[in-house]
């Protein structure tokens, strides 16, 4: 397998994130509701807390429509209960007027005194359904705009979607110099094209490692055109257990009571259930052995009730850790695992995984060092 170039400095240590079920995605038995799981500031904030303790870099803060938490106000409220963590916030772009977004985030990383990134997504709205093109053009005026109240004293923006013109940013500053790193996942043409020219982290979910690497390449060719470089991450769940037989006895009971047809709904439910990427989760499962395995580890069970990340790494930490280092050398350096129950999961991966990584925080690859906090070099000078 033909590995994509990556210029980032550190490529020894790697950040390695969770996930916090702010969308209702939490379960013992997939597609088996359980009321001591569903998605609540108590519950939620629990699992935050819990990664934060188990040594976890980041975690992902999910946005949904019409189930779960809201994402910016759980962001907010979890920055005076946790001291290290990143925190992944996931933004619609459009849901939110852009220059009200950009005075928001920018809030958001004083509070977290800079431990803020940025999941820009690009999906429909309920009650609408736009072009692919349009709803990434949308999403490209966002990023520029808040770039610019970011970094300038006034912003000037004359696009397809927004206009203004003199308006002043004061004092919509963020906490980081430049602002959060933005992370973004897509699959289309459009999608690439942002992502190359705009984002810092390149996000994928799990699939054959070929054509992981296809995906990696294809954004890379974008980012060159305009003389940047990207990181590279996968969000992927994970299942480990001291033995294989175990971690895969595991997955058997995880999907042991699940409905089909009721997973089907909890697909048809999400907002990006028709996307690209949802596609290439399913023609995994297509192409997967009887017991779910698309490639030796890589379990598909997951996406029969879930629509987005749709396969699991499932065996013991030393299989798991192999897996990881595979990707590692792909260029991955970043990773945002979930696993259900996500509370147990964290600490089943925080006490067989987590201790034999060497891990980083990207924000401070990239030179966005929180204030007060001593700077390593890394060797690789500014990040464009």
């Amino acid at each position: 397998m033909t590995i994509v170039p990556i210029t980032s400095p550190d490529l020894d240590a790697s950040e390695v994130s969770w996930f916090a079920a702010l969308c209702s995605d939490d379960y013992r038995f997939l597609g088996q509701p359980d009321g001591d799981l569903r998605s609540s500031w108590e519950h939620c904030s629990t699992i935050l807390k819990t990664a934060e303790a188990q040594g976890f870099r980041n975690i992902l803060c999910p946005s949904s429509y019409q189930v779960g938490q809201d994402t910016l106000s759980f962001v907010a409220g979890c920055a005076p209960i946790t001291e290290r963590i990143n925190m992944l916030a996931a933004v619609r772009c459009g849901e939110m007027q852009p220059i009200m977004l950009a005075r928001t985030l920018a809030t958001l990383d004083h509070m977290l005194k800079g431990r803020l990134t940025v999941n820009i997504i690009s999906s429909d709205f309920p009650g609408q359904k736009e072009p692919s093109p349009y709803r990434y053009q949308r999403s490209r005026e966002v990023v520029e705009i808040l770039k610019q109240a970011w970094t300038q004293d006034e912003i000037t923006y004359k696009g397809e979607v927004y206009d203004f013109a003199g308006l002043t940013t004061d004092p919509a500053k963020p906490y980081q110099t430049g602002g959060p790193l933005l992370y973004f996942g897509g699959y289309s043409p459009d999608a690439l094209e942002l992502c190359g020219q705009h984002c810092d982290v390149y996000l994928m979910w799990p699939e054959k490692e070929e054509d992981l690497a296809d995906r990696m390449r294809a954004v890379n060719a974008v980012a060159e055109r305009y003389d940047r470089t990207l990181d590279y991450g996968l969000r992927v769940h994970v299942i480990v257990r001291d033995t294989e037989a175990e971690a895969r006895e595991y997955a058997d009971h995880l999907v042991s009571k699940l409905d089909d047809e009721y997973g089907r709904l909890i697909r048809d439910r999400a907002h990006d259930s028709t996307s690209l990427g949802v596609s290439h989760q399913a023609r995994a499962r297509e192409l997967a052995d009887e017991y779910g395995y698309v490639e030796p580890h890589l379990w598909t069970g997951i996406g029969r009730a879930r629509s987005g990340c749709g396969a699991a790494l499932v065996g013991s930490a030393d299989q798991v850790l192999s897996k990881i280092e595979t990707y590692r050398k792909m260029g991955m350096r970043s990773f945002i695992f979930s696993g259900y129950p996500h509370l147990e999961e964290c600490e089943h991966f925080g006490r067989l995984v987590l201790p034999e990584l060497k891990t980083c925080s990207l924000p401070h690859a990239y030179g966005r060092v929180p204030k007060g906090v001593p700077q390593t070099p890394l060797g690789q000078g500014p990040r464009r």
